[in-house]
C-alpha cells in the first residue's frame, strides 16, 4: 500500500522516532515503536482487505461523525487514523495518515 503523511510530525516519528510537535513529543518510545510497526504493516499490505487478516490491528472503517476514516490500533489506548483511497480498478491501495488518537480522550 502507498503511504502518505498529512502531518509532518507523523512522518518524523516514522523516520527518526522523534518529533518536535508537542502533540506527539511525549509519546513513549514503546508507542512510537508500535506506530512504526503498524505503518510497516500498512506498507506491506497490497490492498485494504489484507488488514483484516492482521487481527492485532483491529481494522475498522468508522461511521457517524468520523465517516470515511479508517482506523487501526497501535495498542489498546492509541489509534492511527487515516484516509484510504482506491486506484482505478476500485482496489484500495493508498493511505493518507493524519492522526494518532488517544482512544479514551
Amino acid at each position: 500500500m502507498n503511504i502518505q503523511f498529512e502531518d509532518s510530525a507523523l512522518e518524523d516519528l516514522y523516520t527518526s522516532r522523534k518529533t518536535e510537535d508537542k502533540k506527539y513529543k511525549r509519546l513513549s518510545l514503546d508507542i512510537v515503536k508500535r506506530y512504526i510497526k503498524v505503518v510497516n504493516y500498512l506498507r506491506a499490505a497490497r490492498r485494504i482487505e489484507d488488514l483484516y487478516l492482521i487481527k492485532s490491528l483491529h481494522y475498522e472503517k468508522k461511521q457517524g461523525n468520523l465517516k470515511g476514516v479508517d482506523v487501526v490500533w497501535i495498542n489498546y489506548q492509541y489509534r492511527l487514523l487515516f484516509y484510504s483511497s482506491p486506484d482505478g480498478s476500485g482496489i484500495v491501495v493508498d493511505a493518507l495518515l493524519f492522526e494518532i488518537s488517544k482512544h479514551y480522550e
